[in-house]
């Protein structure tokens, strides 16, 4: 093959799974040519896939030298920089893809994703509606667009957005839960109640579809969420984790944090440290300096592969933290979780394989949503598909567990334009 026709042959490679292979013609043609701006840059979107944020970078940067009127490529550029977290860069390299393509809908409806990000909504909200003039059928734009307006207050034109996606994309799981949603905030419950029924009728055994039904429903509601439900839901979208959050203002990880340094727990490099529920590793980065060792656990495979990257923890494990914790007698002097347990309901059986896997003196740190109304239970299953509980039942199953309490309240990101409240807790193993 010439090495045009290698690059043709490794773009196919790519776009059907194949990325080794295809990573491995790339090298062979840049071993070739290594001005070859074309393999520069899709071995840069490789590199991406693959999760070599900084290599991305530069092979991309490096096709553009070559190539600079491509705007795809700078399209691409931008997508690799913002979920870097670059969100400046990434912003400059969508604006210039669309001065080189007026008409590049990609672009518009990324640089969309980034305004909003950035606090600007209204640029955001044109840029969406640019992509869709632009190609009526763009899906990621009738979704973001759909969210935008959600968070602006604007319920029916985001359900309108939702219901297009839909009868485009008819099984589109996003779709049908955030058009669920949008019905329950409008009031109209047995709306919702209709599309997570149709759900389920297509798709009886799918985890995230019986979890938002018994969220909408309010009966039979389960103690936590299945594994089957957190796993998918954060493989789902682990590489844009940290981007989403970012758009939330987040704090969960940084409150940990704070309640740390609160109750006097010292970043001395002395502890045995557990991230419960780790995710990309937020939570465990700000940890770190307390830790001679860190481990974290997770039930994503999407997000634990993220965490990697950091290089923060001594060791990574995959599975159900309760089950963890409950095979970890007296092993450590620290347990964190930021924004994990929100996935649970009764708090029972973790808080007690928390205390049993805690050394005497050790501390047990994490957030919860707390419960605005009175919840029968202690705890709440809301319709989001979170749980959110009271004060008064944490303190009371974490007495339960010989554990002494300190509990603040905080606001723990922003969500459909309101601040979420939560609840910070520190407790301590006699």
């Amino acid at each position: 093959m010439t090495p045009d026709e290698a690059v043709v042959v490794a773009r196919l490679l790519q776009q059907n799974g194949q990325l080794d292979e295809a990573r491995h013609l790339y090298q062979l043609v840049l071993a070739d040519q290594p001005e070859h701006a074309d393999a520069l840059h899709y071995a840069g979107v490789l590199a991406h896939q693959q999760g070599r944020s900084d290599e991305a970078l530069a092979l991309i940067e490096r096709s553009l030298a070559l190539a600079p009127d491509r705007a795809d490529s700078y399209n691409n550029l931008g997508i690799v920089c913002q979920e870097s977290g670059r969100l400046d860069a990434a912003i400059a390299a969508y604006h210039r893809a669309i001065a080189l393509d007026p008409a590049h809908a990609n672009a518009h409806g990324n640089l969309g994703v980034l305004l909003r990000a950035t606090g600007q909504a209204a640029a955001a909200e044109a840029s969406y509606r640019e992509a869709l003039r632009l190609n009526p059928t763009h899906l990621d734009a009738y979704h973001n667009l759909g969210i935008l307006l959600n968070g602006l207050g604007r319920t029916e034109e985001a359900a309108a957005c939702f219901s297009r996606l839909i009868t485009l994309r008819p099984q589109d799981r996003d779709a049908r839960r955030l058009l669920a949603l949008a019905h329950c905030t409008l009031g109209e419950f047995d709306a919702a109640r209709r599309i997570y029924a149709e759900w389920l009728a297509d798709a009886p055994a799918d985890p995230i579809a019986q979890h938002m039904y018994a969220a909408c429903c309010g009966a039979d509601a389960p103690a936590r969420a299945s594994d089957a439900f957190v796993a998918q839901t954060f493989d789902g979208f682990a590489a844009s984790f940290e981007s989403k959050l970012a758009q939330l203002a987040y704090r969960a990880p940084a409150l940990v944090a704070l309640m740390l340094e609160h109750v006097g727990v010292e970043p001395a490099g002395t502890f045995d440290v557990l991230d419960v529920g780790c995710g990309t590793g937020l939570c465990g980065r700000l940890v770190a300096p307390h830790a001679r060792r860190l481990v974290g656990v997770d039930l994503s495979e999407g997000m634990l592969a993220q965490a990697r990257q950091k290089q923060i923890y001594d060791e990574l494990v995959h599975g159900e933290l309760t089950a963890y914790l409950q095979a970890a007698s007296d092993r450590f002097d620290l347990i964190v979780s930021a924004d994990t347990l929100v996935y649970f309901g009764d708090l029972t059986a973790v808080a007690a394989a928390a205390a049993a896997a805690l050394a005497p003196g050790g501390w047990f740190v994490f957030t919860l949503e707390q419960a605005r109304h009175d919840a029968r239970d202690g705890f709440r299953l809301e319709m989001h598909g979170r749980y959110t509980h009271t004060k008064a039942y944490v303190e009371q199953v974490l007495a339960d567990a010989a554990f002494t309490t300190e509990i603040a309240q905080a606001e723990l990101r922003m969500e459909a334009g309101a601040p979420v409240a939560g609840l910070v807790v520190a407790a301590r193993r006699a």
